[in-house]
C-alpha cells in the first residue's frame, strides 16, 4: 500500500502524543486525552486537513497492552491503517539516541513508520470471543498466583514455626484459600464454556489438544498467542516467538553454539517446556528419541528437551494446517 501520511503515537494511560508527518516532513505535534470522545474528535480534525485521506495515512504505535485498546478501537472503527509494533523493535532501529520525552517518542515512531513503510504489517483485531478467552486466562493466572502466595508459606512453615502460630495462620487463611479455589474452578469452567460456545475455537482446541502431551492450558495459550493462527501461521516463527528456536553466532573463524534467545514469550516457553517433559515421560516415541540422543549420542540434556519442544510445535502446526487431529501411526497417502 502507498502511504503519504505517517502518524506516530506515543501511548500512555492518560495521554496520547501524535506526531503527524507528510512524507518525511513533520507537520505538527498534538497531545490529547486517552478517551474515545477526544480521539474521535482528533480523527475528524485530521480528515478536514487539505489533501488528507485516511486511506493514505499510517498510524504507528508501540504495544502498551490495555492502554492501546480505546485508541485501536476508534481507529479501526474509522477504517484507519494501524501498525502495532513491539517497543523493542522500534528502539533497536534507532541506533544511539540520547534523551526522551513523549513528544520526541511520537516523532521517532512516525520516522520509524516512514523508513520502514515497505515492511508494514497492518493490525487486525482479534475476535471478541478470543479477547474474552484471553481475559479469562489472565484471571486464572492471577488466581493461581494468589492461591500459591497464601498456601505455600503455610506448608513451608511446618517444623520451623511454632505449632500454635501455624495453626492460627491456617485458620485465618482457610476461608480465603477456599474462596480462591472456588473462583479458580469457576474460571476454568468459564474457559471451557467459552471454547465450546464457538465453533472455530472448539475446532482448533480439539486439534491442538489431540497432540500427545499438549494439555488444556497449553492449547488455549497457543490459540491466544497465534490469534487462531492468523498472526502466526509458520511453526518456525512460533518457535522463535516462544524462545525455543536456537540461533548460531558466527564471525570469521569463530563458530558459536546455537543458543535460544531471551527475547520470547516466557509463559508460552514454560508451557512448552512442561509439555516436552510430559512427552519424554509418557510418549514412547519421544522417550526413545530422548534416550537415544542423551545416552547414546551424549547430547546435552537441555538441548534435546528443546528439540522435543520444537517437535511438539511442528506436530501442532501440521495438524492445524491439514485440519485433522493427531494420529500416532499416520501414514501420508501418495496420490
Amino acid at each position: 500500500m502507498e502511504f503519504t501520511y505517517f502518524i506516530g503515537i506515543d501511548v500512555s494511560k492518560n495521554e496520547l502524543d501524535f506526531a503527524v508527518m507528510h512524507g518525511k516532513n513533520l507537520l505538527f505535534h498534538r497531545e490529547i486525552a486517552n478517551d474515545a470522545k477526544t480521539i474521535s474528535a482528533f480523527i475528524m480534525e485530521l480528515k478536514k486537513m487539505p489533501g488528507f485521506k485516511l486511506s493514505e495515512a499510517l498510524f504507528c504505535m508501540e504495544h502498551t497492552g490495555i492502554y492501546n485498546n480505546i485508541l485501536m478501537s476508534q481507529l479501526y472503527k474509522n477504517g484507519s491503517n494501524c501498525w502495532l509494533e513491539p517497543a523493542s523493535q522500534i528502539k533497536n532501529s534507532m541506533g544511539n539516541v540520547r534523551g526522551k520525552n513523549d513528544k520526541v517518542d511520537a516523532m521517532r515512531i512516525a520516522e520509524y513508520a516512514y523508513k520502514n513503510r515497505e515492511y508494514v504489517r497492518l493490525w487486525q483485531p482479534k475476535r471478541d470471543v478470543v479477547k474474552q478467552l484471553a481475559h479469562l486466562v489472565a484471571v486464572r493466572t492471577r488466581l493461581i498466583a494468589a492461591h500459591k502466595m497464601l498456601k505455600t508459606p503455610l506448608s513451608e512453615g511446618a517444623g520451623f514455626v511454632d505449632r500454635d502460630i501455624q495453626k492460627q495462620a491456617r485458620l485465618l487463611c482457610r476461608k480465603a484459600i477456599a474462596s480462591i479455589g472456588e473462583s479458580l474452578k469457576n474460571t476454568e469452567k468459564a474457559i471451557a464454556e467459552t471454547i465450546a460456545s464457538d465453533k472455530e475455537l472448539s475446532r482448533l482446541f480439539g486439534i491442538i489438544s489431540s497432540v500427545h502431551s499438549i494439555g488444556t492450558v497449553t492449547a488455549v495459550q497457543i490459540i491466544i498467542t497465534t490469534n487462531e493462527f492468523k498472526d502466526i501461521s509458520d511453526p518456525k516463527k512460533f518457535a522463535c516467538y516462544s524462545g525455543v528456536a536456537p540461533f548460531v553466532k558466527e564471525s570469521g573463524i569463530y563458530r558459536g553454539k546455537g543458543r535460544v534467545s531471551h527475547m520470547a514469550n516466557k509463559t508460552m516457553k514454560t508451557l512448552l517446556h512442561m509439555s516436552a517433559l510430559s512427552a519424554i515421560s509418557r510418549d514412547g516415541e519421544m522417550k526413545a528419541y530422548f534416550e537415544r540422543k542423551v545416552k547414546q549420542e551424549k547430547k546435552n540434556k537441555m538441548l534435546v528437551i528443546n528439540a522435543v519442544r520444537n517437535k511438539l510445535i511442528m506436530r501442532v502446526f501440521a495438524c492445524v494446517t491439514h485440519n485433522r487431529k493427531y494420529e500416532k501411526d499416520f501414514v501420508r497417502r501418495v496420490a
